[in-house]
């Protein structure tokens, strides 16, 4: 017998899961436990070191920022950008080999021509942008204001760590809202604006070229011509940037300057969980609660029915690869690139476990019975 399709709870429209039958739904919430079990080797994944709370101590705890803000100050007093981060980066014995170890000069330059209040108050209307755009987008995923409300609350977690001003010059917190802008903004058929924003991600901090290749290679699976061609566009913008960046840090380099340890981490899929859980509200839950949490919103995002929840779902998966193949215990901030639309998901998982046990629990069987007249 064929099982009817359920009706939403918060979504508008059924979820992915909503229609399947019962073997299907055995099979699908047996992947969900595993999914859930799988987040639980976080708890086998390194931590980074934790910072220790003291103002005194922050040239230690926010090396890195503490980094960018002298980059910033010193191009602000009229020095070039690539001599200035140069020295910087000797100073604090940073790398400089190969080139990617210098921030492309976007943000820099523009922080510093800024007033540094000026800088607070973009990025405070950035993410409000980004908050509007979801709220909007929200409003026709889901059908009741409660849940609306709920996925807000939950867009809000996942930006915890980018309304923290003294985080201005980190070039992930830029990049990472305007990603999630760029998909906020995302409709079938009205992609320019997000590809604009997208390229603007990228030409802050060049790992967010991911997210460009990323749009372009779904847009080319759904026979998006004219959205794709604008992605490559927008990668090839990119691309041409690096070259430029690549010569220019080439002449500031020296023989003696430290090179890069490399990229080759492997911590695994814990570390990319532990990654979101510290880039999120979920930092505030403890281990056992946070992973599973955020295991329930890469299978909402899924469930959502919708062209936009597959491109996010697809974000996060790429950037989980890049994190557990690529990442070190001194970058995991690379999850804030995808920190902002994380938790979302959970909003969605409603409906989509709601249908995956139903189906699951569905023993209905047909009986026929013959008469004898």
């Amino acid at each position: 017998m064929h099982r009817r399709a359920l009706a939403p709870l918060w979504l508008a429209r059924p979820s992915r899961f909503a229609d399947v039958q019962p073997r299907g739904g055995r099979i699908g919430m047996a992947l969900l436990a595993l999914l859930l079990l799988a987040t639980l080797l976080v708890f086998a994944s390194p931590a980074p070191p934790a910072a220790s709370g003291d103002p005194a101590k922050r040239a230690d705890d926010q090396a890195d920022v503490v980094l960018y803000e002298t980059i910033v100050d010193n191009v602000r007093a009229g020095r070039n950008y690539y001599l200035a981060a140069a020295d910087a980066q000797r100073a604090g014995h940073y790398p400089l080999k190969p080139f990617v170890t210098m921030r492309l000069p976007t943000l820099a330059r523009i922080q510093a021509a800024l007033p540094p209040v000026a800088v607070r108050t973009l990025l405070y209307l950035l993410c409000a942008a980004v908050m509007v755009a979801w709220w909007a987008r929200l409003s026709t995923a889901l059908s009741r204001a409660p849940p609306r409300l709920i996925a807000l609350a939950l867009l809000a977690g996942g930006m915890m760590a980018f309304v923290q001003a003294d985080l201005a010059p980190f070039h992930e917190i830029w990049a990472g809202l305007l990603i999630a802008l760029s998909l906020g903004v995302w409709r079938p058929g009205r992609w320019l604006p997000a590809v604009a924003f997208g390229l603007a991600a990228a030409l802050i901090r060049e790992t967010a070229g991911l997210y460009l290749v990323l749009m372009g290679g779904i847009a080319l699976l759904e026979g998006r011509r004219r959205e794709t061609a604008a992605w490559a566009v927008a990668a090839a913008i990119l691309a041409v940037a690096l070259l430029l960046h690549a010569h220019a840090v080439a002449a500031v380099v020296r023989p003696l300057d430290a090179a890069s340890p490399g990229w080759a981490g492997q911590l695994g899929f814990g570390f990319f969980v532990r990654t979101m859980a510290l880039s999120t509200a979920l930092a505030i839950a403890p281990l056992w609660l946070a992973a599973p949490l955020f295991g329930l919103s890469l299978f909402g995002w899924l469930a959502w029915c919708d062209a936009l929840g597959i491109r996010v779902l697809a974000l996060l998966i790429a950037y989980g690869i890049v994190l557990a193949l690529f990442g070190r215990l001194d970058t995991f901030y690379w999850g804030l690139l995808v920190a902002p639309l994380s938790l979302v998901g959970i909003a969605f998982a409603i409906d989509g476990v709601r249908d995956l046990l139903g189906a699951a629990l569905d023993t209905r069987r047909i009986t026929v019975t013959r008469l004898v007249r």
